[in-house]
Formats: C-alpha cells, structure tokens, sequence
C-alpha cells in the first residue's frame, strides 16, 4: 500500500536527517494525508520531523491534525518556534490549538505576541468551543459603506492575502455595524465610481458568538451559505464562520449523534484509558441493566402461562426484537429531523399519526408472515392469531414511543439522540412481552387443546 511505502520512506528520510528527500515526500502529498500517516509516530520521531519543516509547512501541517496530534506537535517546539508557526495560521485554528493548551504555557504562548493579535485570541478564548464565536475567525473582507467599487478593490488586494474568504464582502457602518454584503463578482463588474453601499444586499443571515455550532451548520445548510458573519447585540460584525469549519461540525454533530444514540460518550476513542472507558460507559450500560430486569419481571409475571405453553418462550422474543427493530427505524428519523431543526413541537402531529398508522401496518404485515409460519409449525390456529395480534401491538408501541422520546427529550432542551434507543428498548421488550404473554394467557384454553 502506498501509505506504508510512504511510511517506511518517511522514518528512513527521519533516521538519516536527509532534508531534500524529506522535502520531495512532503511535497508529493496533501498536508491532511501527512497529518494522518504521522499520527502514531512517537514523541523522537516528530521532533525529528518539526525540525525539518519549513516554517509554514508546519502551519499547515498543524491546521490538518487533530486536536490531540496538534498538542503532540506542540510539545516538540519551543514557544518561540510555536509562535512563528501561528504567524501562518489562521486565528480560529491558533485559538482551537491554545484552548487545549496547558494553562501556564498558553499564558506564556500569548505573552509573547503581539499586542493586536494578543487581544483578538484572548477574545476568542473567551467563548464557548462549540458556540459560534469559539469556531469563528477574524479573518474577513469588511468594507465601508461609503466607499467607491475602485477604493474598495483597492483595500481587497491588500488585506485579501491574509483572509479566508474574499467571495462574500461585508459592507459596515461608520459604527462597523453590519449593513449588508456583497458578491467579488458585483463588485468586479460595477462601475468603479459606484458607492459600495448601492450595490449591497441589505438582507444578511448573521448570528451571535453565543449561538450554538449547530444552529450555524443548519443556518449555513439552509441558505447555501459560505460563510456566515458572527455579530454582537449591537449589530458590529466580530468575525465570520466559513463553510470548511460548519463541515467540521456537521461532521462532528452526526458523530456525536450516532454515538450518543449507543449511549457512548463522543469524548471516547479507541486510544482513551481503560478507567475513562468504564466512567463513560458503566453508567449507561447499568441503566440498561435495570430496564432489563423490567422486562424479565414482566415475563415473571407470566410464569405459569410459560410453563403451560413451552413455544411461548420460544417465540416472544420474536415479537420484541421486531418492535425494537421497528422502533429504531423512528427514533433514527425523528433524531435526524430534530438535528436538522425540521420539525417543531407544534408540526409533531401530523407526522406522529403517520407513523402510528405506520406501526399498524408494518405490524399487520409481519405479523401475518410470523402467523403464517407459526400456525402450520405448531399447529395451532390461536398461537398464530396470538402472534399476529401481538405483532401487531408491539410496532404500534414502537412508533409511538420512537416517536414520543426524542420529541419529549428535545421539549426537555435534551439531545434527542442521548441514549434514545436504551429507553425505546425498554419499552418495546416490557410492554411487547406484556402484550404477548397478556393475548397468551386469555386464548389459554384454546392454546391448550
């Protein structure tokens, strides 16, 4: 495979310190391909490496890592070497690097710069790192009102170098309070002694630093946006949100999601300690546990019924597993429309008929195939009906419990994905083998001809 050939080339070009071969290898690939063939490498190897670097390479290198390799790196350099690096970076990337920093060496990374720069990092660590202003940057195209088109290209060619986003220009006020935006493309085409103020849109999505990152991703999703600029209560812009960091949170949130709908932590990996892993997952696995013994008592409860009926056992299990299956299926759409902001509490009933009338349907039908089977297997008319009632019941518990939970847990102001699927099991197995065993113990007699 090419990355282990690669590999294997990079630790002989380490070991012999050969900085034109090193320089070739780095060249041939993306700076995000690099980032991920050194993850594993040891403390040695990468101080090897950061030395061989060129100054911006090493930018670029830390931008692609993660959070944890970025730390790795860190290590390796001194803080006057880390602070030639971030010279090259953009100042969200700098801020997500100095907020996992050590509290004394962020202090001392911080000191040392300079005073401007200082100031906007020390604001940006101030937010929360998953609200808008903890992953938005400074680095933008604002020009005044007042402006002609030719003095604000003007003003484009000489900070444009040192932003991320020159396709939209936000227009200000004398008071830098976000007016409107324009298009490159306008700009480009318009009359050069036009006031930038005419051509503008006036109409700007925007956001506080205080909105949720999530909220962003749906704002940006919604109207096709590639950026979106972050603004205080007084409307002054304070930077912008590109379409590459609202991808980063979508991808982020949908991990979160899957994961938490498992009932595991999204802090949690493969590399986190055994002591971590079992504070993470101990908890949820012994919620689990007990709504288990809910569903063993009310298969206790029918004890007697069993005993009569063998083949109960053997099918019951049958009709849960199917309303847990079923159930899963609307707890991961509800989660997904929850996440996207596409269904409000108040627009619940429509599609809440719809999966109840769902429910009954799906268990109309698989109950008939399970009926089906059963029957000529057991040879027994009313364990069929059984089984098709039951059937039945389960799935139409399943939709409206796989409705009802993430719903009631977004009322809450909870992540509907937050271990959903641990307490719609619950209900699926309790209330399936009560409906079961319940159908069971009323056809007995026919059961027992």
């Amino acid at each position: 495979m090419m990355d282990e050939n690669a590999d294997a080339r990079l630790k002989e070009i380490l070991d012999s310190h050969d900085t034109a071969a090193f320089r070739e290898l780095y060249d041939s690939m993306e700076p995000i391909d690099f980032a991920q063939l050194i993850e594993d490498y040891e403390p040695e190897e990468l101080e090897k490496l950061t030395s061989m670097l060129e100054d911006d390479q090493l930018a670029s290198l830390m931008e692609e890592s993660e959070d944890e390799q970025r730390i790795r790196i860190a290590r390796t350099l001194d803080n006057k070497r880390l602070l030639i690096a971030f010279g090259y970076m953009q100042k969200d990337d700098i801020v997500d690097m100095l907020g996992d920093f050590p509290i004394g060496r962020r202090k001392d990374v911080i000191n040392l710069m300079k005073s401007g720069d200082r100031q906007i990092i020390t604001d940006l660590l101030k937010y929360p790192e998953e609200s808008a202003g903890g992953i938005m940057t400074t680095a933008y195209v604002a020009l005044r009102d007042t402006l002609k088109v030719s003095e604000g290209l003007d003003k484009i060619r000489q900070i444009g170098p040192r932003t991320e986003v020159i396709e939209t220009i936000y227009v200000v006020n004398e008071s830098r309070q976000l007016i409107g935006s324009v298009d490159l493309k306008i700009l480009l085409s318009t009359p050069r002694d036009h006031a930038i103020g005419s051509i503008m849109d006036d109409h700007v999505i925007s956001v506080e630093p205080e909105t949720d990152q999530e909220q962003v991703a749906l704002l940006v999703s919604r109207y096709d946006l590639n950026a979106i600029p972050v603004v205080s209560k007084k409307q002054q812009i304070l930077g912008i949100i590109t379409v590459d960091d609202v991808i980063d949170v979508i991808v982020q949130e949908y991990d979160e999601d899957m994961l938490q709908m498992a009932g595991v932590s999204s802090e949690e990996s493969l590399d986190t300690t055994l002591s971590e892993s079992v504070r993470m997952r101990l908890p949820w696995l012994l919620i689990n546990l007990a709504t288990a013994f809910l569903a063993s008592f009310t298969v206790k409860m029918f004890e007697g019924t069993i005993a009569k009926v063998v083949a109960l056992s053997a099918i019951m299990t049958i009709v849960s597993g199917m309303g847990g299956n079923a159930g899963t299926q609307t707890v991961s759409i509800l989660v997904r429309r929850l996440a996207q902001g596409e269904l409000s509490w108040e627009d619940c009933r429509k599609p809440f008929l719809k999966e109840v009338l769902l429910g009954l349907v799906d268990g109309a039908a698989c109950g008939l195939v399970t009926a089906a089977i059963v029957w000529p297997t057991y040879h027994n008319f009313y364990l069929g009906l059984i089984v098709f009632l039951a059937m039945i019941g389960n799935l139409l518990v399943s939709s409206v419990f796989g409705f009802l939970i993430p719903v009631i847990m977004r009322r809450l102001n909870w992540d509907p994905a937050i271990a959903s699927t641990i307490f719609l099991t619950t209900a699926t197995d309790v209330l399936g083998f009560f409906i079961f065993l319940g159908l069971a113990t009323v056809f007995m007699p026919y059961l027992l001809k």
